[in-house]
């Protein structure tokens, strides 16, 4: 296999990497909170012994990673009173089935038998100092969450919810709509901004992402009919060569 084949190869990796994330966006444009997520390659210039400056460098795509789009997603009504939506920055405080602590935006919420405030797929939310919230029993239909994450009841406050910012380049999904995040800090009731009664929805462009694929798709397609025409034009050469012997 020569050089121009081994560059086409890395294409059309990178546009498999690409169609893969494209698909997955599009799979999570109903995830409550979800983020789409946008790939990142960078060039790897590996140099020849050849003596012609023009062919002495030979460039090839990587995938060097992924970023996250962070914009705020639609507001969808419930009617949930449990059901909260972050505005602006930040992340909710779960405990996450390892027990450790993760964070996520999905504020998709319910109560668990034992009375503890949970996300839709069952992580116990944290409050202030890191501890579970829990209701009473006979409290779990008269509660109302506030603006500041405070959660009121007919007998006072329960507890609140709290909201953590990060600089979002130390946020790392974990999976399941969890996230991980270092040196975060945690919003005081008076900057803590919560929409009730809804859910923040994908930020995922259901068309946008289409049209992606689309795109993604005929590159591939024209790559593929590249490789081919390279490789009819070797077994040309060959043919004339071997003619001529």
């Amino acid at each position: 296999m020569d050089i121009s084949s081994y560059v086409l190869l890395s294409q059309e990796t990178a546009l498999r990497r690409r169609m893969d994330v494209a698909a997955n966006n599009l799979a999570n444009m109903n995830t409550v909170g979800f983020k789409r997520e946008q790939p990142v390659f960078r060039e790897y210039v590996e140099k020849t012994d050849s003596a012609v400056k023009p062919a002495n460098k030979t460039s090839f795509v990587l995938d060097y990673g992924a970023v996250h789009d962070f914009s705020q997603g639609a507001f969808q009504p419930t009617g949930n009173a449990l059901d909260v939506m972050i505005e602006g920055n930040g992340y909710l405080s779960v405990q996450a089935p390892d027990g450790s602590t993760a964070y996520t935006r999905s504020g998709q919420l319910k109560m668990l038998p034992t009375g503890e405030l949970a996300t839709s797929s069952g992580n116990k939310v944290l409050g202030e100092g890191g501890k579970p919230i829990t209701i009473p029993p006979e409290a779990a239909n008269q509660i109302e969450i506030g603006k500041d994450g405070t959660i009121n009841g007919p007998g006072g406050p329960f507890g609140r919810l709290t909201v953590t910012e990060f600089n979002e380049a130390t946020v790392d999904p974990r999976g399941d709509g969890l996230f991980n995040g270092t040196g975060g800090r945690e919003l005081p009731a008076g900057e803590t901004h919560l929409q009730t009664g809804g859910i923040e929805g994908s930020n995922v462009n259901a068309i946008q992402e289409t049209t992606d694929m689309v795109e993604i798709l005929r590159a591939y397609q024209t790559s593929q009919n590249l490789s081919q025409s390279m490789n009819d034009m070797r077994k040309s050469a060959i043919d004339r060569l071997s003619k001529v012997g």
